[in-house]
């Protein structure tokens, strides 16, 4: 009779764990997986009812699931602390560009009843002890955010703090956090929309907003305020093909605003507004390639074209002509733009409307 029971408790244990292993693993039939951080589980299955309770937890089941067909990760509002590196690195799950991985908020911006409240915040908490590509950091501090190492992937709809560390503390020290990572250098089809990077060199620097390789880089409808770099095309194994940036708004970045280092000369540059940064365009340290930039504005800057710049510093002035534009891109070494301050307004950190850049479009907002 003992040996009955034991045999039988052993069956039910062991169904028991195959079966927990196998909700954690899978991937809800509808590929929709949620995320709450206040409410959730990471024992749940993720769906909307019953979401888990990190990112890290949603990246670990799509690494480890086999199958193809879009996933999309929903974040609820709150904040979402990333205490490591979420990275998504599946290995045998496929995307393609229409059957894509997107993570975004549960509300996106033209939602009617959006507010920004409703935007999912990611902060970056975990130690500075990351080492790019295994080799030990000479500036003795950084970390990854969400670190993107497959083809085919949206962000869309968050709100993306840095670190709350002091960047300096000093000489040859760099602490800096990188909120969204693509290491990949033949990764392809990447885009980073409706999202609002915040800073503030004081309190929570936000190093360099997107640092990404490889192909098929947008950056759209995004706000960048009081970060020190917003975006850096940085490695491929040949001249990045298909990248672009339109429709974005670039404020008050103590660094530069566009790191053009490996973009192709097919590079997108169009409808975005700068205003008061240090460098406005960072290239290559060859010059080998020149850039064409149409409908855009910048206002007030230290340098307009810099190369050989880096985490360390900003480098020497470039060739100028490397920069390609007509009459309807407007460049001044002084001025500003008018931004809405009032925190309950929709139009929080957007362009006044009717103000200087405003019939540009830039901003969080497609429609």
């Amino acid at each position: 009779m003992y040996n009955s029971i034991k045999t039988l408790f052993i069956i039910l244990f062991t169904s028991w764990g195959c079966i927990a292993t196998a909700q954690l693993n899978s991937i809800p039939e509808d590929g929709r997986i949620f995320v709450n951080p206040e409410f959730g589980d990471n024992s749940n299955r993720g769906t909307k009812d019953y979401p888990i309770q990190s990112v890290y937890e949603a990246a670990q089941r799509i690494n480890h699931a086999n199958g193809k067909g879009a996933i999309t990760i929903y974040l609820s509002e709150g904040i979402h602390d990333l205490d490591k590196t979420v990275t998504f690195h599946p290995a045998n799950w496929h995307f393609t560009k229409e059957n894509r991985l997107t993570i975004r908020a549960e509300i996106l911006p033209d939602s009617t009843s959006w507010n920004h409240g409703k935007m999912p915040v990611i902060i970056s908490t975990m130690p500075l002890n990351f080492k790019p590509y295994g080799n030990d950091d000479p500036l003795h501090g950084a970390s990854y955010g969400l670190q993107i190492e497959t083809s085919h992937v949206t962000i869309q709809g968050l709100r993306v703090l840095g670190t709350p560390v002091h960047e300096t503390p000093k000489d040859g020290y760099v602490k800096r956090n990188y909120p969204i990572v693509r290491e990949g250098m033949d990764l392809t089809d990447l885009r980073i929309t409706q999202c609002l990077f915040l800073g503030d060199i004081h309190a929570i620097p936000n190093h360099l907003s997107i640092l990404a390789s490889g192909h098929g880089i947008e950056v759209d409808h995004c706000v960048f305020y009081g970060v020190k770099d917003a975006v850096v095309f940085w490695q491929s194994n040949e001249p990045a093909v298909g990248c672009s940036m339109h429709h974005n708004l670039i404020v008050d970045n103590y660094g530069g605003a566009v790191w053009a280092w490996t973009v192709a000369s097919d590079f997108k540059y169009y409808n975005n507004v700068v205003s008061n940064t240090n460098v406005f365009w960072e290239i290559g340290k060859n010059e080998q390639m020149t850039y064409k930039l149409s409908n855009s504005m910048v206002l007030g800057y230290n340098e307009l074209l810099n190369k050989n710049g880096g985490a360390f510093g900003y480098g020497e002035p470039a060739d100028t002509s490397k920069l390609i534009y007509k009459n309807d891109v407007i460049i001044k070494k002084k001025g500003a733009v008018e931004l809405d301050k009032n925190p309950t307004s929709k139009n929080y950190l957007h362009l006044k409307p009717g103000s200087i850049g405003s019939e540009l479009g830039v901003g969080l907002f497609l429609k």
